[in-house]
C-alpha cells in the first residue's frame, strides 16, 4: 500500500499541473503574454518591489522561527540561530518548489540536524511540530477572515461547491477553524494527553511554545501574501485582506494538489478569484511572488546544500584520516612495511 501511494501522489500532482496549465492556456490564448508581462513588471513602482522584498524576508524569518520553536519544545539550545535560519531557509526553499508532500523538507532537516547531534526521533517531532505550526496559522487566519467577512469565499464561485461559498456555511467553517485553534490552546494550557495520528503522537507543547506558534505562523502567511499584494496594481486591487483570503485558499489548494510548487493550480485559483483585476496583471504579480518566494530562494538553497555536503564529506575524510593515524600508533607492527615492494626471491 505504501508503494502504491508513492506512485499515486506524484501522479495526482502531475495531473493537477497539466489540467491547470491547460485552463490557463485557454484563459490567455491569442495574447502576446511575454511582452505584456514585461511591460507590467516595469510598471510596478520601485518602492513596491522594496516592500515585496521586505515581505519575503518577514516570511522566511517566520519560517526560521518555526524551527526555533520546535527546538525549544525539544529542549535543544546548543544550535546557533544562524544554523537554524540556514537550515530552515534551505528546507522551505526546496520543499516549496519540489512539493511539500513529495519532499516536505524532512531529508534536509535530517541531514542538518543529525550533524548537530539530534536523534531521528527528535527530528521527526521537529518536522511534525513545524507542519503543525503552519496548519495552526492557516486555521487561525482563515477562521478569522471567514468569521469577519464570510462573503470572501464567493470569490471562488464555480470552483468550490455552492454550499461552501454560502456565507452562512463559510462563517460556520470559520467558527470551526477557530474552535480547533482554541482546543489546541486549551490542550497546551491544561496539559491534555498527546495528539495521536496512528503510531505517531505529539505532546502538547508548553503554553509559551503554543503562544509562539500562534505568532509565527500568521507572520509567515501575512508576509507571503504581502508579496502578491505589493506586486498588484493599485487599480482594481481588492485590498490586503482580500488578497490574504485568496492566498490562503490558493496556497492550501496548491499544497493539497501535490503539484510541484503549486504550478498552475495557484495561478488559476488566484486569477479566478480576482475578476476586478486584469488576468495578466494578476499573473505578473504571481510571477513576482514566484521569483522572490520560490525561484531565488531555490537557487540560494542549492548553493547552501552543495557547500554543506562538501563540508560533510571533507569532515568525514578528515575523521577517517585521524582514525587511521590512531590505529597505526596503536598497532605499529601491523602497518610496518606497508607501501614497500616485497623483496624478490633469489
Amino acid at each position: 500500500m505504501k508503494r502504491f501511494f508513492e506512485f499515486v501522489w506524484p501522479a495526482i500532482g502531475l495531473a493537477a499541473v497539466v489540467l491547470s496549465i491547460f485552463l490557463l492556456h485557454r484563459q490567455f490564448r491569442g495574447e502576446a503574454i511575454g511582452p505584456q508581462m514585461w511591460a507590467q513588471l516595469q510598471a510596478v513602482p520601485v518602492h513596491r518591489y522594496v516592500l515585496a522584498v521586505a515581505a519575503t524576508l518577514v516570511a522566511y524569518a517566520a519560517l526560521a522561527w518555526y524551527d526555533r520553536i520546535a527546538l525549544l519544545h525539544l529542549g535543544v539550545k546548543h544550535i546557533s540561530l544562524t544554523f537554524i535560519a540556514l537550515c530552515s531557509f534551505t528546507t522551505y526553499a526546496l520543499a516549496h518548489n519540489i512539493g511539500a508532500s513529495v519532499f516536505s523538507g524532512a531529508m534536509v532537516r535530517y541531514r542538518a540536524y543529525r550533524a548537530k547531534g539530534l536523534t531521528p526521533g527528535e527530528i521527526t517531532i521537529l518536522v511534525g511540530l513545524c507542519s503543525l505550526t503552519f496548519g495552526l496559522g492557516v486555521l487561525l487566519l482563515g477562521g478569522l477572515l471567514l468569521v469577519i467577512d464570510p462573503t470572501e469565499l464567493r470569490r471562488l464561485d464555480g470552483l468550490l461547491p455552492p454550499l461552501l461559498t454560502n456565507p452562512a456555511t463559510a462563517r460556520t467553517l470559520g467558527i470551526t477553524c477557530l474552535s480547533l485553534v482554541a482546543a489546541y490552546a486549551a490542550g497546551s494550557i491544561f496539559k491534555l494527553p498527546p495528539l495521536r495520528f496512528g503510531r505517531f503522537h505529539l505532546e502538547y507543547p508548553r503554553s509559551g511554545i503554543a503562544l509562539r506558534q500562534f505568532l509565527a505562523a500568521p507572520m509567515e502567511l501575512l508576509g507571503a501574501a504581502g508579496i502578491i499584494y505589493f506586486a498588484l496594481p493599485q487599480a482594481g486591487n481588492p485590498g490586503f485582506f482580500a488578497v490574504l483570503a485568496v492566498f490562503l485558499a490558493s496556497f492550501s489548494a496548491a499544497l493539497a494538489s501535490n503539484a510541484p510548487g503549486g504550478l498552475g493550480v495557484f495561478e488559476l485559483l488566484f486569477i479566478k478569484a480576482m475578476p476586478a483585476v486584469a488576468p495578466l496583471k494578476v499573473l505578473t504579480a504571481l510571477l513576482v511572488f514566484r521569483l522572490l518566494y520560490l525561484i531565488i530562494p531555490l537557487a540560494i538553497a542549492i548553493v547552501v546544500v552543495v557547500r554543506f555536503e562538501r563540508r560533510q564529506i571533507a569532515e568525514t575524510l578528515r575523521q577517517k584520516t585521524i582514525a587511521e593515524g590512531v590505529l597505526r600508533e596503536r598497532n605499529p607492527d601491523q602497518h610496518k612495511g606497508k607501501g614497500r615492494e616485497p623483496a624478490g626471491v633469489a
